[in-house]
């Protein structure tokens, strides 16, 4: 629901943009197919009933929700202007939500996890705006002031650095003492190929056939991804369950 909140905050200030843009314009607020006040109006009451049931549940994770809804608002209001730090500002909201599961599930984070979140979500991030500099090439009346400080170059420079330490703090993941104690089997280096092929196939899909950069689209719609999910999850099942 907060998710939803911030969302809806960031379509109402990102109006006269989104309707500039080609897939942008079909979504409800800026198809006017909801007005701007029926959206503020869920907004009020998603955030404030989320907030409202996250105290309930634990303190603690109303604090992180409510950081989370400001740092949001920050966001939509500044800091998505600031080069670098609007996607780096991404990367943040991706952590607070696994803080936000991890209290919930009463489980402690592993630096690992971390490590993977913030690296991916920057990996995704950075490669969303790639892909919004392309329609900005074919689309003139589309336009984002941070996008005037990125070019491909400078975007595929920061693409490979984060690429390569994906991969490698994979790596060192799977063969990690803790890691290897918990799961008690050294096999699950045995994954590192999937995420090799995930990775290269989504650069891939954005560069070569300059397919939309919302990784979720990609996943349903490209089918070699979605089996190298499925294949990378059985492989992490037999290693982890089945010792194998």
């Amino acid at each position: 629901m907060m998710s939803s909140t911030v969302y809806l905050v960031n379509d109402i200030l990102d109006l006269s943009i989104d309707r500039s843009h080609p897939t942008k314009r079909l979504r409800p607020l800026a198809s006017k197919k909801v007005t701007v006040g029926q959206a503020w109006l869920a907004a009020v009451i998603l955030g404030s009933l989320s907030i409202f049931l996250a105290f309930v549940f634990d303190i603690n994770f109303g604090i992180v929700l409510i950081v989370y809804c400001v740092f949001n608002i920050i966001y939509s209001n500044a800091l998505k202007n600031v080069v670098i730090i609007d996607v780096f500002c991404l990367a943040l909201f991706f952590y607070l939500r696994i803080i936000a599961g991890s209290i919930t599930a009463n489980v402690g984070l592993s630096h690992w996890i971390i490590f993977m979140t913030i690296l991916l979500a920057l990996f995704l991030g950075f490669n969303k705006r790639r892909q919004e500099l392309q329609v900005i090439d074919k689309e003139s009346g589309y336009y984002r002031r941070v996008l005037s400080h990125y070019n491909p170059y400078f975007i595929d420079q920061m693409i490979s650095v984060i690429t390569s330490s994906i991969v490698v703090v994979y790596m060192l993941y799977t063969i990690d003492a803790r890691t290897i104690k918990e799961f008690g089997t050294t096999h699950l280096m045995y994954t590192i190929p999937f995420v090799y092929y995930g990775i290269f196939r989504y650069l891939y899909l954005i560069h070569k056939l300059h397919k939309e950069g919302n990784p979720t689209d990609i996943l349903f719609s490209d089918i070699k991804l979605a089996v190298n999910l499925v294949l990378w999850g059985a492989v992490s099942v037999a290693v982890i369950y089945f010792k194998l």
